[in-house]
């Protein structure tokens, strides 16, 4: 067991380092980061400004030079100075990130709280009323794009019914204002849920030890639950950490929609605005999050499958 985790801790080491560089050559690529400084409608940048700011940045360093000098201020916390805000990087990431990290970890359990079960159910049912509603339920979730959704549900729950508030955080933790983004970001997950549950217990359902099971007189949820879901959880288990790294980092189009003061839409504004900096601080943090969740989800498998951690 110690070995497995320790070859996955290199594994992700081994990543982790992989994007820092792909994030610093992506600034590098653009052009002279000097030229972002421009302000838009300004007149440049003087000669002593841009020397200045050649010294700042270590542009007048090797390639490599740069990229080390760059890889240990962010070891130190320090991501830059916003172009547009002029407002450090880092500390705008930690301002938003609550945000994100709240509605995340709400859709997740919604997601997961819906389209387990119903892939269970749907499985044992298979071919039934119950079973084709859910597939239904899944086909509606992965066809229907999340801006849609969240569009329909303002105009239906907030406009029309007056049922939910429209948008925004709220003040603490207002319950009434995660109903509507939170569905909208978890309906998806939960028909890929449903749908790779559904498929992995049909093939465990039908196995000879869940025949021997029932043949020896064990209860029929007792099955379906302690013999056969335990079997199906790897394929469930592989989304599921990566669904939340989805809903932690990739949840821009939601965040848009109900002006959600999250790190999503703080990656939209810093595209808006030009606001290189900004932009490769958050990507950076998008891949640490990816990574982080990847490999606790390799560790997870060693506990649910006691083979893995052999192989």
């Amino acid at each position: 067991m110690g070995r497995f985790i320790i070859r996955r801790l290199v594994y992700a080491t081994v990543a982790l380092i992989g994007a820092t560089v792909i994030v610093f050559m992506m600034s590098r690529l653009v052009g002279d980061p000097r030229d972002l400084y421009i302000q838009e409608g300004g007149y440049g940048l003087t000669e002593e400004t841009r020397l200045a700011l050649e010294k700042q940045l270590g542009l007048d360093k090797p390639i490599w030079v740069q990229y080390g000098v760059w890889l240990g201020r962010v070891l130190k916390g320090d991501l830059g100075t916003s172009v547009f805000s002029r407002a450090p990087v880092a500390k705008q990431i930690r301002d938003k990130a609550p945000a994100t990290l709240k509605l995340g970890l709400v859709a997740w359990v919604l997601a997961t709280g819906m389209g387990i079960p119903l892939g269970v159910v749907a499985a044992v049912y298979r071919g039934g009323f119950i079973d084709k509603l859910a597939r239904g339920f899944a086909l509606l979730g992965q066809a229907s794009p999340s801006f849609w959704i969240g569009i329909m549900a303002i105009l239906l729950f907030s406009v029309q019914l007056r049922w939910l508030p429209v948008a925004t955080q709220g003040e603490g933790f207002a319950v009434s204002h995660y109903v509507l983004p939170a569905f909208t970001l978890g309906w998806l997950a939960s028909a890929g849920y449903m749908r790779i549950t559904r498929s992995a217990m049909l093939d465990v359902l039908d196995s000879e030890f869940v025949k021997l099971a029932r043949a020896k007189g064990v209860g029929g949820w007792t099955v379906i639950w302690k013999h056969a879901f335990r079997n199906a959880l790897i394929p469930p288990l592989t989304i599921s950490a990566l669904l939340l790294a989805g809903f932690i980092t990739g949840a821009v189009v939601v965040e848009t929609v109900f002006a959600w003061p999250g790190l999503g839409r703080l990656a939209v504004e810093a595209v808006n605005n030009n606001d290189y900096p900004l932009m490769t601080g958050t990507v950076l943090v998008f891949a640490i999050v990816y990574l982080v969740m990847n490999m606790l989800t390799d560790i997870a498998y060693a506990f649910v499958d006691p083979r893995i951690r052999y192989s």
